[in-house]
């Protein structure tokens, strides 16, 4: 692991680059986050504030290949588009999302040719699409946009138990520019990218892998959001199939320990990268290094 000028974790797997980029943070509630777990015992991990809410990241990469012509991001993060009410309940601060993280990091937002996000939640699609002169636009105006077909139905029927977690907002632009690339299971998207299916917290729900000459890593999106949610039921009130999210979740820690994945976990504040090992009959996350 290296860092970027900006600060930055960055990992390099052979023949391509990956960087852990701020896509925002925001909190809800530590309840709903960890479902039938009892308060006692995740408030260790993740200890609440006055509301009972717990801090979360929106961690993003940037995936950049040796051979220059294609730019990824995986995840886009919350986004800067929220009213007054919205910022205090979340605590979001609409001025730090992917954008300015990317700028940061000298980066211009029109050279991404690729988006890939694991479902479209508006803390994981919120970052598509921003507004400039008054009008909702795609935040990446010359990428693709990913995102399995399955998730994108559920997402324009509103399908979920959640009440605004699905939003036009973040939808409406691509439409118009034809930015959606749907896709139907795990077929590559580039070389070195493909999903990997992980339905449970959403029937459409993917994880994304990045497969290096010398490393793989992928990202877990919400079938484990925090370090915390590594346990086998320690699964979030919000899933719609807390028994498959298990199942999809025993399955990518099983290929990340057997084969020495790097995992980035999308909403961890403290420890995003780490590696995965067998612990009895479930699993052990350990740091990243090591």
């Amino acid at each position: 692991m290296s860092t970027t000028a900006s600060g930055s974790p960055r990992f390099d797997l052979g023949g391509c680059v990956v960087t852990l980029l701020s896509g925002g943070a925001f909190k809800l509630d530590g309840g709903a986050m960890f479902g039938i777990v009892p308060k006692p015992l995740w408030t260790r991990a993740a200890p609440a504030d006055e509301r009972n809410r717990i801090p979360l990241a929106c961690n993003c990469l940037l995936v950049e290949w040796e051979r220059p012509g294609r730019r990824a991001i995986i995840e886009t993060g919350h986004g800067p588009k929220y009213a007054a009410k919205e910022r205090e309940i979340f605590d979001i601060d609409p001025s730090r999302w992917l954008l300015p993280a990317l700028r940061a990091a000298a980066v211009d937002p029109a050279t991404i040719t690729d988006v890939v996000v694991t479902h479209l939640h508006f803390d994981h699609a919120g970052g598509l699409t921003h507004e400039v002169d008054g009008r909702l636009r795609p935040t990446f105006p010359n990428a693709k946009v990913y995102v399995q077909r399955r998730e994108f139905e559920d997402a324009r029927a509103n399908f979920g138990i959640m009440t605004a977690t699905y939003r036009e907002a973040n939808f409406a632009p691509l439409d118009q520019a034809g930015a959606w690339r749907l896709l139907d299971g795990e077929q590559p998207i580039l070389d070195g990218l493909r999903p990997l299916l992980t339905p449970g917290h959403t029937r459409g729900h993917q994880s994304l892998l990045i497969q290096g000459r010398d490393r793989t890593a992928v990202f877990s999106g919400d079938v484990m959001p925090t370090a915390a949610h590594v346990g086998a039921a320690w699964n979030m009130a919000y899933d719609l199939f807390p028994l498959d999210n298990r199942a999809s979740k025993n399955k990518l820690l099983r290929q990340a320990a057997d084969e020495r994945w790097l995992i980035v976990i999308d909403h961890e504040p403290r420890r995003p990268v780490v590696m995965a090992a067998i612990d009895g009959d479930w699993y052990k996350l350990l740091n990243a290094t090591s």
